[in-house]
Order: C-alpha cells, then sequence, then structure tokens
C-alpha cells in the first residue's frame, strides 16, 4: 500500500520543483515563448520549435517544469497560460537574473562560504546575462521615477555619462530624449558593450555614443568626460561600498566629470526589518548573492550619510521600493 506523503515531503517536492521551474522562467522568456504566450493565448509545441529550430523533447521538458508551478497549463502539445503566467510574466527578469545570469555563483555557494576560498576572483557571473536581465528590470523598478526626474532637470543636456551602461539601453533612451547629446557609456564587462554597440547601431545612434571597457572604480580622466553634464548610474551603486570607499568613490566622479550638473544615482537598498519568509520576489536572491560575493548592501540611511562628505548634496529622492528597496537619488555639486 503506497504511503501518502505528509506536508513536509510535499514542501520539499514543491521547493524542487521550483528550483527547476526558475531556471524554465528564465529561459522560456529569452527564447520567445513567454511573448508567444502572451500575444496569442496558445502555443503549439511542434510549430514553435520548428519555428524556433528548437529540439521537441527539450521544449517539452521545460513546459513541462512551467506547468508544474502553474506558469502554463499543458494540453498534450498545446499550451495556454496558467494561474501563475500573468506574475510570472511581471517578473521574468528576476528568474532570468537568478538562473541564467547568477546561476554559477549559485552553484558554487558550497565554496565559497569558506572564509579560506574568498580572496581575488573568487565569483563568476555572466555579465551579458545580467545585462539582458537588468534592461528589463530596470524599465518597471526604475524608468518612471527617472524619467520624473529627467523632467525636472532645470539645463539643456548636450552630454550624459552612464556608469555600469551594461547593454545599454539608458544611454539610448537618453539620447532619443535629448537629440543634441552625445553619450558615454562605462562598463567593466565587454560581452555587455559588445550588446550595447549593436543595439546603438540598430538604432543609428552609433555617431552619437562613446563605450569605454573600464571600472567604475577605477576610472582614469578621459576628455570626453570634462563635456558630461548629466551623469547616471543605476544598478550599481552598491558596489561603491564599504563606507570610506564610497566616500572616496563620489569624490573621484565629482573629479572625473567636473561639468557634472545632476548626478542621478538607482540602486537597490537592503531591508532589514522584513520577516525572512515575508520577502517578496527578487530581495533574497539579491541580497544573498551580494552576501555570498562580499558585496555590501547600504540602506537608504547609509547613503544619506556620505553624500556630503562625497562632494554632493541630496537635491530629492525618489522612493520606489518594487522589490529590493530601490531608489533614485538625485544629487548636486557641493
Amino acid at each position: 500500500m503506497k504511503t501518502q506523503p505528509d506536508d513536509s515531503t510535499l514542501s520539499m517536492a514543491h521547493i524542487f520543483n521550483s528550483a527547476v521551474a526558475a531556471s524554465a522562467i528564465g529561459a522560456a522568456w529569452e527564447i520567445g515563448a513567454l511573448d508567444e504566450l502572451s500575444e496569442r493565448g496558445v502555443l503549439n509545441v511542434h510549430q514553435f520549435v520548428t519555428h524556433k529550430q528548437l529540439d521537441t523533447p527539450a521544449a517539452l521538458a521545460l513546459f513541462r517544469a512551467l506547468a508544474a508551478v502553474d506558469v502554463v497549463k499543458r494540453e498534450g502539445t498545446r499550451i495556454v497560460p496558467g494561474v501563475n503566467f500573468t506574475e510570472a510574466c511581471r517578473t521574468r527578469s528576476f528568474f532570468h537574473w537568478l538562473c541564467q545570469g547568477s546561476a554559477d555563483l549559485f552553484r558554487r555557494m558550497p565554496e565559497v562560504v569558506y572564509a579560506h576560498n574568498r580572496e581575488g576572483d573568487f565569483h563568476r557571473r555572466d555579465s551579458a546575462a545580467i545585462a539582458f536581465a537588468c534592461r528589463e528590470i530596470s524599465t518597471f523598478s526604475y524608468d518612471p521615477w527617472f524619467w520624473q526626474a529627467v523632467g525636472g532637470l532645470d539645463f539643456d543636456v548636450t552630454s550624459v555619462a552612464d556608469l555600469g551602461c551594461g547593454s545599454g539601453e539608458r544611454v539610448l533612451q537618453l539620447l532619443r530624449h535629448f537629440p543634441a547629446a552625445h553619450a558615454v557609456g562605462i562598463d567593466i564587462a565587454r560581452p555587455a558593450l559588445d550588446v550595447a554597440a549593436g543595439a546603438a547601431a540598430a538604432a543609428g545612434l552609433a555617431d552619437r555614443v562613446t563605450l569605454f571597457q573600464a571600472d567604475v572604480l577605477a576610472l582614469v580622466p578621459h576628455e570626453a568626460f570634462d563635456r558630461v553634464e548629466l551623469l547616471t548610474s543605476f544598478m550599481m551603486g552598491h558596489d561603491f561600498w564599504p563606507r570610506a570607499n564610497c566616500v572616496a568613490v563620489l569624490q573621484r566622479l565629482r573629479e572625473l566629470f567636473p561639468g557634472a550638473r545632476r548626478f542621478l544615482l538607482g540602486d537597490a537598498t537592503r531591508t532589514p526589518d522584513t520577516a525572512d519568509r515575508d520577502l517578496p520576489v527578487f530581495t533574497l536572491g539579491f541580497e544573498v548573492a551580494h552576501d555570498l560575493m562580499g558585496t555590501f548592501i547600504p540602506t537608504i540611511a547609509d547613503w544619506e550619510s556620505v553624500f556630503e562628505e562625497g562632494g554632493w548634496r541630496l537635491h530629492r529622492k525618489h522612493t520606489i521600493d518594487l522589490a529590493v528597496g530601490e531608489v533614485i537619488f538625485e544629487l548636486v555639486r557641493l
């Protein structure tokens, strides 16, 4: 006689199956399956794999993983949205960040928790996948408040620089918004810059963009920086920390960009008061990943304590707090 599984057994099965499905959500987004279902309301697996040149058993396995957590429903080879489909589409970039961009970091968790393994370049992530995910994360987590801040500028922008530009989406948006401007994009990851260069060329904006492969924390002066009036940085400010280093970076940016009249700094902040079991989607993954990497995530109060010492005055603060305590600080030079 078969024994009925108890609650603990079922919970463990759900955790395991959800881990498999998390990878499938990111993959389904990247191959276009989520968009296909959103637009048509139904997906025929045979037609889809033929059009996309996919392997049929592998594609069916992906949809089975999604069905296990009610993102889709399977009716043979006919796939339709499940009860969790809308929310999966809304948060798909979080899953891609976690499973496609940060997979190697989490795979190596048993190694990186040992103190003697935490020296030098002890962790790796897929920078192109991170950039792909962050482009959409930025769209709904920062953009409405970012454009509110841009709309409140009291000067015409002719030159802008984006620190940690990733795939270049913000740079291109700013060039479209300011048709007379030139933009500088700076990122440490060559794969992300290659994506940015391709996007600029496809948009016909390559002649107005200068891309630098460089570590923002170790920038050296360049004549292109002297003209910059609007400085932006999104989703990388936590790399400035710890505190003494952050103050030094802010002071250095003030020197490197002497003409910057406004610095829009947007980033996640730590959420210290939320119970572990009550954390929303993305928060746990983001904070655990950065703890594993040894990257300090500041609170809003931590940030506000460094601006004046770093040579900047807080002009306005946009508190967003959709998933990971997002905030945009509008800074002006002291």
